[in-house]
Order: structure tokens, then sequence, then C-alpha cells
């Protein structure tokens, strides 16, 4: 009953406090030609705190947070306000705001009210487009924070304490099929649980109340730990893949079973925190006869490394790439190298389907003060594209973004970016990399001027997307060329933290044909995805996609 009334509470209600956006003159893309590296932007110079944690919602606002033991952050809490807490290990008292909620159209953004501390947590959005955020550290570290967006200013942070069975510290969400969202591992925490949990009595293997042993994420902790955000992603079959340092899992979550182990990534070099590689789950495509899903992990740090980079001795980072595809019967690793070696790399699927490799360093490993020469240049990978062909070097940042630094995608194409912050509290100065308070977004190159006669334009589509029913989409373009050039995809938007986008996924929609309308009109006639194990219920970025050039996003519910 409580938990039905937790989970009652978060779809229902919001903080209604009111605060005034802070605005600033809206930056819009230059419609010029900028080739084949891509354009960097920059959106504000300071939005206050250094996002830690980013995640886009429905109506194209970006919720944004770092931590409440930093000390204060250049933003102040409006009206007053102030966050009183005894058990904060450095503020007891702060009048500053450590959240935020930016507004895409607009370049503006207001401060949010976070109470308890969000340090290195997780999240997932439900179905309803509630934004679930789990755990963090010390007072946070067993709270469930919410954010259900709405269409004024009132709405904030909705906190429910003591609502998860174990501490959650560097834990990883992924959003189930039937909409629950599984809490994995953590530091210490070599479990797992559900939000909401499961009702009824725990099954025999669960040592305690709604927590669920996984002996693997013992198993994959070393001297470094190394096993911390676990890379978890749901596959068509229902089952969660799981990798940890080295290793990976197929995973049956109903039954605590684990039903494969993999072969371990070639090389013996840990690739999750904080060697903290980056993992995505290429896209998936439902107009092929069988679903084939392939697992893709880049970067890292060597082993040991960490230790001796808390000294000030930086390693370099990995350069290699491994896919993994996992419906093989017995799969292996392919590897590959990347043109440049990187740690703490964000890998974000573009509507185009090729995946950019952007943030990190190329000596040392996540932590304070542990990593050095930043990665100025982000990489796109083309996954189709010939093994030597696949890696191409984008524009360069004038940006460093190390430790804590984020990367998502928004519906206009454009991967935004923000965060690092390697040092223990906020640092402005006689630093070599300040805390970073700064907000940027990169365009692809498919944004390009160059590209606009066969950029497709949405016109109508359906709100509501419905599993196994076609439906069409309706759109513009200046030069069509044929049927094999268009696809219609869906994208669901990611929780970034720490180098992995939790619940980031494609499915190419199965595409029935395409009929001229009139003049530039066209219609494309889709099926919704087959099962909510292909693509879990809730909001999407719907993207029509022609000769590799995306349209601008458009947002769908799939139910």
């Amino acid at each position: 009953m409580k938990n039905t009334s937790i989970f009652l509470l978060l779809i229902l209600s919001s903080h209604l406090i009111y605060h005034p956006l802070i605005s600033c003159q809206f930056l819009f893309p230059s419609p010029i030609f900028f080739g084949s590296r891509g354009k960097w932007q920059m959106l504000q110079e300071s939005v206050g705190i250094s996002p830690m944690h980013m995640q886009l919602l429905r109506n194209n606002m970006i919720i944004m947070f770092d931590r409440t033991d930093f000390g204060r952050s250049n933003l102040s809490l409006p009206g007053g306000r102030c966050r009183f807490d005894p058990s904060d290990t450095v503020v007891k008292i702060d009048c500053t705001a450590h959240s935020i909620l930016y507004d895409i159209a607009s370049n503006t953004f207001r401060p949010l009210m976070v109470q308890t501390d969000t340090w290195c947590s997780s999240g997932s959005v439900l179905p309803n487009g509630t934004l679930i955020q789990t755990g963090g550290y010390n007072d946070g570290d067993h709270t469930v924070r919410t954010f259900t967006p709405c269409v004024d200013n009132y709405c904030d942070w909705v906190e429910i304490p003591n609502s998860l069975a174990e501490r959650r510290w560097y834990a990883t969400n992924q959003i189930l099929p039937d909409g629950r969202i599984i809490i994995m591992g953590g530091r210490k925490q070599f479990n797992y649980e559900f939000f909401p949990q499961n009702p009824g009595n725990p099954p025999l293997f669960s040592p305690y109340p709604n927590t669920f042993f996984l002996d693997f994420l013992r198993q994959t902790t070393d001297f470094d730990e190394n096993n911390l955000y676990p890379f978890v992603h749901l596959l068509p079959d229902g089952n969660l893949f799981i990798f940890a340092n080295t290793r990976s899992i197929l995973f049956n979550y109903n039954q605590n079973l684990i039903l494969k182990e993999f072969p371990p990534i070639p090389g013996g070099d840990p690739r999750n925190y904080p060697s903290s590689g980056s993992s995505v789950l290429l896209p998936l495509d439902e107009n092929k006869a069988t679903i084939e899903v392939e697992i893709m992990i880049c970067g890292g740090a060597p082993r040991y490394a960490h230790r001796p980079a808390m000294q000030g001795m930086f390693i370099r980072a990995l350069n290699t790439c491994g896919r993994l595809m996992v419906t093989q019967q017995n799969p292996n690793w392919i590897m590959e190298n990347m043109p440049i070696p990187r740690v703490m790399g964000d890998m974000v699927i573009l509507p185009s389907g090729e995946v950019i490799i952007i943030n990190g360093a190329t000596l040392g490993t996540a932590g304070w003060e542990a990593a050095h020469n930043p990665v100025m240049n982000p990489l796109i990978y083309s996954p189709s594209a010939q093994p030597n062909e696949r890696f191409t070097i984008m524009e360069p940042s004038a940006r460093a973004r190390l430790y804590h630094s984020t990367a998502i995608l928004v519906p206009d194409g454009r991967v935004f970016v923000g965060g690092s912050n390697p040092h223990v509290f906020y640092n402005f100065s006689d630093v070599e990399y300040p805390t970073d308070l700064t907000l940027e977004a990169f365009s692809p190159p498919y944004l390009s001027a160059e590209y606009q006669k066969i950029r497709p334009k949405i016109q109508t589509i359906d709100e509501i997307v419905r599993y196994q029913q076609s439906f069409s989409v309706i759109f513009t373009i200046e030069e069509y060329t044929t049927l094999d050039a268009l696809s219609v995809r869906i994208i669901a938007p990611s929780f970034s933290t720490h180098s992995f986008s939790m619940n980031q996924r494609m499915v190419a929609l199965k595409l029935m044909g395409v009929s001229r309308a009139e003049s530039s009109y066209y219609s494309a006639t889709v099926v919704g995805p087959s099962t909510s194990a292909i693509a879990p219920p809730g909001y999407y970025m719907l993207f029509v996609v022609h000769a590799g050039i995306p349209s601008h996003g458009m947002w769908v519910k799939l139910e």
C-alpha cells in the first residue's frame, strides 16, 4: 500500500513554487554551410551549476543538476528560499540552486529546488513522462525524486525519502517493458531492485525485502571497483544485457537467472567507472526479418590506472571499441580502433543512425583531479560503413569536458553538452581545468544548409503510436529520391551521467510504403513497434530520415 501511494503521488503531484525564467538572447543555428566537421555553438556562458546529470523531457525542457555538497553554486534560489540540511557535509544552509530547468526554444532556464544530495545518482522516465530520479550520496542515497513536466513555471522536484530498499550511489536505471524501472548495483551494492517495488512477498532468492542479489556484480569488483554504473541494456527478447568491468551477461531479471555469459571484452582492461568507457545498444531495425542486436563499447582506461591518476601520474586511455552481436549463438567481440584514445567519453545515438563520441580525456581516469589532456574533437561513428571508414573526426570544442560532463540529443538534431567539474568543490581559479558552468550545442554535419533540399520536414503525425498498428507520417521534401533512402525512426530520450546514457535506444519502424500526396508532400505508412521489449512504453522523438539527413524530431507517445 505504501508503495502504491508513492507511485500515485509522483504521477499526480508537483511542488507548486513559481520561479521566473532566466533569459538571454537565443542563438539560433546559422543557416550556413559548415561541411563535414560540424559546428559548435555557445548557448549559455553560465547556467549557474555544472550539470553532471541531464534528462530531456517530452515538453522540450531539459532538467539538469549537479550535487548539493559542492558548496554554493552561482545561481540563487528565488524568493529568499534556502535549503536547510543538517546532514550536508559542506553547507548546512544553502540559498543557491543545484538544479535547473532549461527551455530549448527560448534558451532560458530557471532554478529548481533539490533537497537531498543527488551526487552520482541515476534516472529513468516513466511511460507518463515523469522523471524518476534515484539515489545519490549521504542523505540522498535512499531517496526517490520525481519531476513531472508542466505547462507553466510551477513544477519542481518532489522528494520521497527512504523509498529505496538499498543505498543507490553509482547505480544504473533501465526502463522495462511493463513500465517499471530496474535499479542495478551501486557502490558495494551487489543487488538490484525495482521502482515501483514488487508487490507481495519477495521470492526466496531475495536476502532482503524487495532486494535481489546478483553475485555477478560482486565478482566484477576489482582493486579500483571498475564495475560502478554498470552498462545495462534492455534487449528485444525481454532480457537484460549487463556489462561490468570486462564481463557481460544475458540476464533474466524476472527469474534472477543468468542465461548466458558472453566472452570477456579483449584486452583485459575495464570499461566501467572509474575506468569509464561508454556503451550503446546500436539501432534496432524492424524492417529486417530478424532483428539484429548489437552492443558497442568504446574507450576507458587500463587496469590499475586509477590509483596512479589520483597521485598525478596519468596513463594513456584506451583507443579500442568492441562490438558484440548478442543475437548470435556464439558471439565474439569484434574490435576496432578509434583515431583518438578516450576515457569519460559520452556516446549518443544520432537520428542518422550514427553514434557521436564526445567529451573526455586522453590520459587518466574518472575521479577528482584524475584526468589530463582533454579530448576536444568529437568523433562520429558510422556502424554500417566499411571497417576502416567508420570514424570521422569533428570540429573541436573550445571547452574541456572532463569528469562530470554530460551530453544529450535534442529534437532538432543537435547534441547539448554541459558540465565538467573534476574538483571536490566548485573551483574557478588557480586550476588547470576550472569548474565549467557553460552550456554548448554541437551541430552534426547533417544540419548543414547544404542538405536543405533533401531534408524532410514533418507536417502532421499521430501523437499516439500503438504497438503493431499502422499510422501515417506526412512530410515535405524538396528533392525526394527513392524509398530505399527513407526511414522513420524513434529515439528514447536518455538520462546522461558519468559517460553513460541510460535507457538510450533507437528503433527503425517498419516502413510499409510512401505515397506522394501533392507537390512536395509525401505520406509514409509505418507500423508501431512489435513489442514493448523492443521499445518500452513512453515518449519518443520520431524522425523521418532521408538519404541520411534527418528531419527535426516530433514527440509521440507509444502505448
